[in-house]
């Protein structure tokens, strides 16, 4: 053996796994940090090989601020702090990972669509606390992203959309040698978020060789990060990266945000996210939560003697009067004429020469069937007699009646309305992929689909059926052509969340007149909870038409506005003096 090879192998033996080589209780011989704390803003990581006592490190723990999520990790000894609080603390179910980082391969792959930067705005930091909201992470607040940009210990990247600026993920690097002068000159990767509606891929794995190859250049000597044990799809690419599980753990609070790590799967947590989001809300203020049916998503809500029953956001107060409203597209319509609100021209199908007059009235046509939800049996966008015919047998598959409305060009709104009062607004995109050079428009699709259902439970992702094949086609391509590298490509023309559409938040946007047309299409409707779709040329404009009425809009679709929060406030009114006390 070289005297090389001697080196190399003591220093694998140094790094291995051992209870000797993981006692992380820093020696007299080396300085460092005593009880390093790091605020991050959504809480504090507590390096755990910096505390001498743990009690002591029990006691600093349980301090965590309301709302915040504090993290105790680095411990070789678990057991002996969760000992201290138990009634307080408990493991988190992470792996830690490590890469190495003399050991990183660089990739000669460039990203494509998108950049990654330093954030250099206050609107950067607003754009990174949403996007942290959306995916149900806390948000470290805005003034304190910016407070910290210049900060050594922390360091933020955001990924922005080339063609119109838009944050599509953001990764936190933090220093361990800047924070406490860690012997070990190491660094950590937290808080990687990447927008599940972004159709250029590689954010995440392009992030997190931003931070690998800062702290590299840096001269750490390795990177850390913390992942829940289940989360497959990340394990795979940090993997793929060269990240290696050690034996380090974590310890985290019982809190009401950490619940479902340490309490185990309830009975509600079968429920989709259009039901959580209400019974989460619901349990929040002490409301008790009875599920009936969490495939269909039917629960109970009960407040000492008042007991409602709801279907996701359907619920009792909803009459079956208003619901067979919403549910039929022609008394709909009938009804918003009457109100004297703009809706685009229809008819109902009597036969083929009929649909295709009506078709060569307005040139471009909606085919819908009459009745139906969840975007079943829609195509947009129809032009000629035989995409027609094709049409209509697709929404009779739906609904014997089915509908010809003429195509109202521009963007495709939802405007939440509970208690007569708009909560929320979100323009809807149809799905988009962005092309490879390297994968069909099949495989494209699939992917995409993969990252949709993970970002909505399953809730949303794009059929492979006759109508995207249609739209592909409509625009040049088979499903198993392989599209160009960079080449977007719309894959369906509605703009349906259940098949693939994506939904961004413009409440604060929304024209007061479209605010007054949506607040009277409900009142026409007699629903306390509706989600009214739009067509409009510019959301801060004035022009609209009304196509559709829903009697149970998915609220979770519009976070971080408050629509489960003025649902429960509809439904027990009570609890709002509570909420404002608090």
């Amino acid at each position: 053996m070289t005297s090389k090879q001697r080196i190399q192998h003591r220093l694998a033996r140094s790094r291995a796994p051992s209870v000797k080589n993981w006692d992380r209780r820093p020696r007299k011989d080396q300085h460092c940090g005593a009880d390093a704390v790091i605020d991050c803003g959504w809480g504090r990581l507590l390096f755990g090989q910096t505390f001498t006592d743990l009690e002591e490190l029990a006691r600093r723990l349980q301090e965590e601020r309301p709302g915040k999520r504090d993290v105790a990790l680095y411990l070789s000894d678990p057991h002996v702090v969760l000992a201290h609080a138990p009634q307080d603390l408990f493991l988190d179910p992470s792996h830690t990972f490590r890469l190495w980082l003399e050991r990183y391969q660089y990739s000669v792959r460039r990203p494509k669509g998108f950049r990654v930067r330093l954030l250099n705005s206050h609107e950067d930091c607003v754009a990174i606390d949403r996007l942290y909201a959306s995916r149900h992470m806390v948000p470290p607040g805005p003034d304190f992203i910016w407070e910290n940009r210049a900060s050594k210990v922390l360091t933020y990247w955001v990924a922005e959309d080339e063609q119109d600026g838009a944050i599509l993920g953001v990764v936190t690097g933090v220093d361990h040698a800047l924070a406490f002068d860690d012997p070990e000159n190491g660094a950590s990767l937290w808080a990687l978020a990447v927008d599940a509606q972004a159709i250029h891929p590689g954010i995440g794995e392009t992030l997190v060789r931003q931070v690998i190859e800062f702290y590299q250049a840096r001269g750490r000597a390795f990177l850390d990060l913390s992942v829940i044990h289940d989360n497959r799809q990340a394990i795979r690419l940090y993997q793929k990266l060269g990240f290696q599980r050690i034996p380090a753990f974590a310890l985290k609070n019982k809190n009401a945000y950490n619940e479902p790590l340490f309490m185990g799967p309830q009975p509600h947590t079968a429920l989709n996210p259009y039901a959580m989001i209400i019974v989460n809300e619901a349990r929040r203020r002490g409301i008790g939560v009875e599920v009936l049916d969490a495939e269909a998503g039917y629960f109970a809500l009960i407040l000492g003697g008042r007991r409602i029953v709801c279907r996701e956001s359907l619920s009792e107060l909803t009459t079956a009067v208003a619901m067979s409203r919403c549910d039929d597209k022609i008394v709909t319509h009938r009804l918003l004429r009457r109100a004297g609100l703009r809706v685009p021209e229809q008819a109902v199908v009597t036969a083929l020469d009929q649909a295709e007059a009506f078709l060569s009235r307005f040139g471009r046509i909606v085919v819908k069937p009459a009745r139906g939800e969840q975007g079943a049996g829609i195509s947009v966008d129809i032009r000629d007699p035989q995409a027609l015919r094709e049409a209509v047998e697709a929404a009779r598959r739906v609904c014997d009646r089915v509908l010809l409305e003429e195509l109202v060009v521009g963007e495709d709104l939802r405007i939440i309305v509970i208690d007569f009062q708009v909560v929320a607004a979100a323009v809807r995109r149809p799905p988009q992929i962005m092309g490879t050079g390297r994968h069909s428009i099949r495989e494209l699709i699939q992917a995409q689909s993969r990252r949709r259902r993970a970002a909505t439970g399953g809730e949303s992702s794009i059929p492979l059926d006759a109508e995207t094949a249609r739209c592909c086609a409509q625009a040049g391509y088979r499903l198993d052509d392989v599209l160009p590298d960079g080449t977007p490509l719309m894959v369906r023309k509605a703009a349906n969340l259940h098949t693939g559409g994506t939904i961004h938040d413009v409440t604060a946007e929304l024209h007061p007149r479209l605010v007054a047309a949506a607040q009277a299409a409900a009142r026409a409707l007699d629903i306390p909870v509706t989600g009214l779709d739009f067509i409009v040329p510019a959301v801060d404009g004035p022009d609209y038409a009304i196509i559709e009425a829903n009697e149970r809009p998915g609220l979770a679709n519009h976070e971080p506005q408050p629509t489960a929060e003025r649902f429960i406030d509809l439904l027990f009114p009570q609890t709002v003096l509570r909420e404002m006390s608090c």
